[in-house]
């Protein structure tokens, strides 16, 4: 009898505070790309959530940790993080560098460690930023790409990909049906089957 291979898991989060925004439609083709591969996907939209700023109150560091000093939507969000295989982290560039959603949410995920060991070592993670300017570097999105590049080579995550581009009007980075295959493709090997 064939053993059933378990079904893998991505959390696609999103960053923007547009549901069909430039960087949720990157997001989205990663998906494709992954859900193509077999993988469940779920995704969370930050920007009806309700997740409060870190405190740096080192609650979540203590040795007895119960977690998260701070009770809201992020609370729920580490369990699917530790669950996931890989995540996506969609954000568009609002002043030099990831939206404030984003960047929130990535302050709390200094938190995760509470809730299991080592969660963030083997994750597989895939970034999709959009920008207004013509240029990664004027417009910042190299800044937030080099944020996220530091902040998961210190956990020991792997970062197996990054799509980004130029598109100020919300739909229009699908005009740019080659950074679209990317996106696709990037999905396709994000997870390991």
């Amino acid at each position: 009898m064939k053993e059933k291979t378990p079904t893998k898991r991505a959390l696609v989060i999103l960053g923007s505070p547009r549901k069909n925004g430039n960087s949720s439609i990157l997001a989205e083709q990663i998906s494709k790309g992954l859900r193509s591969t077999g993988a469940k996907v779920e995704t969370i939209f930050l920007q009806g959530l309700k997740i409060a700023p870190c405190k740096s109150c080192y609650a979540c560091q203590k040795h007895d940790s119960k977690g998260c000093a701070t009770k809201d939507d992020m609370q729920a969000i580490y369990l699917k993080l530790i669950q996931a295989e890989a995540w996506v982290i969609a954000s568009p560039v609002y002043w030099f560098t990831m939206s404030a959603q984003t960047k929130i949410f990535m302050d709390r995920c200094f938190g995760l460690p509470a809730y299991a060991k080592n969660p963030f070592l083997g994750k597989r993670i895939a970034i999709a930023m959009s920008y207004g300017d013509t240029d990664p570097f004027t417009s910042g999105c190299i800044n937030a790409l080099r944020t996220f590049q530091d902040a998961f080579r210190y956990t020991g995550s792997k970062i197996v990909g990054m799509v980004y581009g130029s598109a100020m009007k919300a739909g229009e980075i699908k005009l740019n049906e080659a950074l679209m295959q990317e996106a696709e493709n990037l999905g396709k090997r994000l997870i390991k089957i």
